[in-house]
């Protein structure tokens, strides 16, 4: 129970915020949504917690899905309750401290969170459920080995025992995240992406992969089998097997690794909201943008198909999602802070024959991606401005692939430009 003096602190704080927020909108430095909870934290250390208010709080974390995942899961929520939310992919503490004070009076809270951020996150909001979708190597130069993560994240899982847990069972990592917790809703997802999942993070010796199974050569320390879960939940090419049948899965986000996020969003809107198959399924269904990561823009006589990839296993995945057909195709490469600054995982993704599509590198470091696009013999050209990469490709469909900070720009890049609709 807080005292008069954290309550004023927390009140100051607040108020504060609020203001740091609504400052920052009328002055188009921003949306807001890191600002006022930057402030708030600064302030008051202890925020978050208070804010929390004993909602019913869910946390979607993973390496790839995050924002995708929490909005097809918050739209699946608002069926019953109101909610508070990080749409904009504010994932870290100062993004959800934001969401919180935003969403002050909603009746649930569903936040995604960075992979390092949970532990710190779960202890101050004690949350109702985690929903786990992968996890595979990410920013090496900020996040660390993988290994060290999915322990991490065991230990915060494991410390919430009343929690439900949605985790991807085809995923080595996750499993072994959630093998102990004694809430689980397994979720058969799908892994695009092995190479981070060959061997057992927790006693050595390698994974071995069947069409639906997986298993490790050398048991638990403690002398169990490590096997791939059976699942509750199942998807398909175009359906989800639940425990009430199975449920059409119609989306409007394309790629496979859209339709798992689907199917763990909406098993844990049913496992842990409560919330009609039905609704779930609609929520999910509904969903056409996050972000901006997957909109059509239109430059001069050129519609253009944006898409966000942010590591190895999301660049395969953006790759697999390409129109070979389209007249263009932009790869752009940045290395600041919010992408990682070590591009040697250029060399871990194949890139795939483009046929005849024009292909040009953009980007800071479309130098590096041309030596990539070099060895793996795909006809390309180099123009870092990605602006006039899109311009250089013919008139058309052209589809852009960028990572975080090159994403960004490009689009504050394209919205000044005379000939740009939305």
């Amino acid at each position: 129970m807080q005292g008069p003096f954290s309550r004023a602190r927390a009140y100051l704080a607040t108020t504060a915020a609020n203001l740091a927020t609504a400052a920052s909108r009328a002055t188009g430095r921003g949306a807001g949504g890191m600002i006022g909870g930057l402030v708030a934290n600064a302030i008051d250390p202890n925020i978050m917690s208070s804010l929390s208010g004993g909602r019913p709080t869910v946390l979607v974390t993973g390496t790839n899905g995050k924002s995708t995942t929490t909005r097809m899961l918050a739209g699946a929520v608002r069926a019953k309750r109101t909610v508070a939310t990080n749409d904009g992919g504010d994932n870290m503490d100062a993004g959800i401290i934001s969401a919180l004070l935003a969403g002050k009076d909603a009746e649930a809270v569903v936040l995604e969170v960075d992979e390092l951020h949970v532990p710190k996150v779960a202890e101050r909001l004690n949350p109702a459920a985690f929903v786990l979708l992968n996890l595979t190597r990410d920013q090496l130069d900020r996040v660390g080995e993988i290994n060290t993560i999915e322990r991490a994240l065991r230990g915060a899982v494991m410390a919430h025992p009343d929690a439900v847990v949605v985790a991807n069972c085809d995923d080595v990592l996750i499993s072994s995240i959630a093998y102990d917790h004694p809430n689980v809703v397994w979720v058969a997802a799908g892994a695009g992406w092995l190479g981070d999942s060959v061997t057992n993070p927790r006693s050595g010796g390698h994974v071995v992969r069947t069409d639906d199974d997986w298993y490790a050569v050398e048991p638990l320390p403690d002398g169990r089998e490590f096997r791939r879960p059976e699942p509750t939940y199942t998807v398909t090419d175009n359906a989800l097997q639940t425990p009430q049948g199975a449920a059409a899965l119609e989306l409007k986000l394309p790629g496979r690794a859209n339709r798992g996020n689907a199917a763990q969003a909406i098993a844990a809107a049913v496992e842990a909201f409560h919330v009609p198959l039905d609704d779930a399924v609609r929520a999910a269904g509904e969903v056409d943008n996050v972000a901006g990561r997957y909109t059509t823009v239109h430059l001069g006589e050129r519609d253009v198909h944006l898409m966000l990839a942010k590591n190895p296993a999301g660049w395969q995945e953006a790759l697999s999602m390409v129109d070979r057909d389209a007249d263009g195709v932009v790869i752009a490469v940045n290395a600041q802070q919010g992408d990682g600054e070590d591009v040697s995982w250029l060399w871990d993704v194949k890139f795939e024959d483009f046929g005849d599509t024009h292909v040009v590198a953009a980007g800071e470091r479309a130098t590096d991606l041309a030596v990539r696009l070099t060895y793996g013999r795909i006809d390309h050209e180099r123009i870092a401005d990605p602006v006039e990469a899109i311009r250089a490709c013919p008139p058309g469909r052209v589809e852009v692939l960028a990572n975080y900070t090159a994403l960004l720009n490009l689009r504050r890049a394209l919205s000044k430009q005379e000939d740009y609709r939305a």
